[in-house]
């Protein structure tokens, strides 16, 4: 069964940075692509980056150059660097892993960006 674990989340100020990890059960090669989404309250989950296997990365732009989406194989873990925060990234943050046609979500971290 796939278990996605989540890590990371919490308050910072406006400006700072935050890390946030995604431990994915089995491979993460046994999986399409692996990414982070986010839904803010009242608010539709929207796409944030994607690291497709054998593929390019993908942000959303209100993202660009701030946030990084990266790896590690051998520990099954997905990354999201998110650095120069806004207010307006607070939300909830999921992992998603997508295997063939179907999609699999970690409960999610709530990042709080606020002074």
């Amino acid at each position: 069964q796939v278990q996605l674990v989540e890590s990371g989340g919490g308050l910072v100020q406006p400006g700072g940075s935050l890390r946030l990890s995604c431990v994915v059960s089995g491979s993460i090669f046994s999986f399409n692509a692996a990414g982070w989404y986010r839904q803010a309250p009242g608010k539709e989950r929207e796409m944030v980056a994607i690291i497709p296997i054998g593929g390019s990365r993908i942000y959303t732009d209100s993202v660009k150059g701030r946030f990084t989406i990266s790896r590690d194989i051998d520990k099954n873990t997905v990354y999201l660097q998110m650095n120069s925060l806004k207010p307006e990234d607070t939300a909830v943050y999921y992992c998603n892993a997508r295997r063939s046609a179907s999609d699999y979500w970690g409960k999610g971290t709530l990042v709080t960006v606020s002074s």
